[in-house]
């Protein structure tokens, strides 16, 4: 099952059995208010910085998130898809329900993007899965619906499931649907990270897609979060995940790490290679 996305000149495929795809999740204005002070500014100087420092970072997609309270969407969502694409060649993850300020994204997105989100929810299977065959997108799949996010895996199962047959209906193919299995912190619920890997080998074995995750949320309220991020995310990969959503200064190489001792990097030479770089330029920073 191969989800393929285009940039500007780059193509990127997620498929299982090839390294895992980072999806880098700066440019979102949650919980980072210089830049909410940006966007509503204006500022797409801001923006493309955040992009660029991604991609140098290890990011093969770039997400694009402009929701800021105050914030005109439909006129910030396409500014800022339009200023990172002169930046960037790889592909762009357009992170937004909005109805109106979707489309006009898309309309100007190189390439084929994915689209961040679509879940389980009659309204937004209504809303965005017509776009996606519009458009000729992929799409991410949230495991949530009209009452929530589920705490079996099972039932989040049972919405990807939905999500892929109904996508069906309309001849989007399964390997334009990227199914995010959904993280939430084990400080509330210490079953939390189980059901997400659960549902992550299930989605896998049974529906074959690709399967995308924001692991942060895993650790939200506990300490030292990073190394429980980091270790989450190895055992997702295993699991069967194939495109995380992260902080690619501070994912990459454990990312790179599971991907070579799984077999994907031959001879570490990749490993080998980012290893080197990296002490390079921290020499250079010296």
């Amino acid at each position: 099952m191969k989800t393929v996305l285009e940039g500007r000149t780059k193509t990127v495929t997620i498929e299982r059995g090839g390294p895992t795809i980072i999806i880098g999740e700066r440019i979102n204005p949650t919980g980072r208010k210089r830049l909410g002070e940006a966007l509503l500014a204006g500022d797409m100087d801001y923006v493309r910085n955040e992009a660029l420092k991604q991609v140098e970072d290890g990011a093969d997609v770039i997400d694009i998130n402009v929701g800021v309270a105050g914030g005109d969407e439909d006129k910030l969502l396409p500014m800022a898809v339009q200023a990172v694409s002169e930046v960037i060649d790889c592909p762009i993850c357009i992170d937004s329900p909005h109805p109106t300020a979707l489309p006009k994204a898309l309309e100007i997105c190189p390439g084929r993007p994915l689209i961040n989100s679509v879940n389980g929810e009659e309204a937004s299977l209504a809303r965005v899965l017509p776009l996606v065959k519009e458009f000729n997108t992929a799409v991410i799949g949230l495991t949530m619906d009209d009452e929530g996010i589920p705490t079996t895996a099972e039932k989040r199962f049972a919405i990807a499931e939905k999500i892929v047959n109904r996508a069906a209906q309309l001849g989007i193919p399964a390997e334009s649907i990227v199914i995010d299995c959904l993280a939430l912190t084990v400080g509330a619920d210490h079953q939390a990270a189980l059901v997400t890997l659960e549902t992550i080998r299930r989605v896998s074995a049974e529906l074959g897609v690709n399967i995308a995750l924001g692991a942060s949320n895993v650790s939200f309220g506990l300490p030292d979060r990073e190394t429980i991020n980091e270790l989450f995310l190895a055992m997702a990969i295993q699991a069967g995940l194939t495109c995380a959503i992260v902080h690619p200064g501070k994912a990459k190489r454990g990312i790179m790490v599971v991907d070579m001792l799984l077999g994907r990097d031959e001879f570490a030479m990749k490993y080998i290679k980012y290893h080197r770089a990296q002490e390079k330029k921290a020499a250079a920073n010296a």
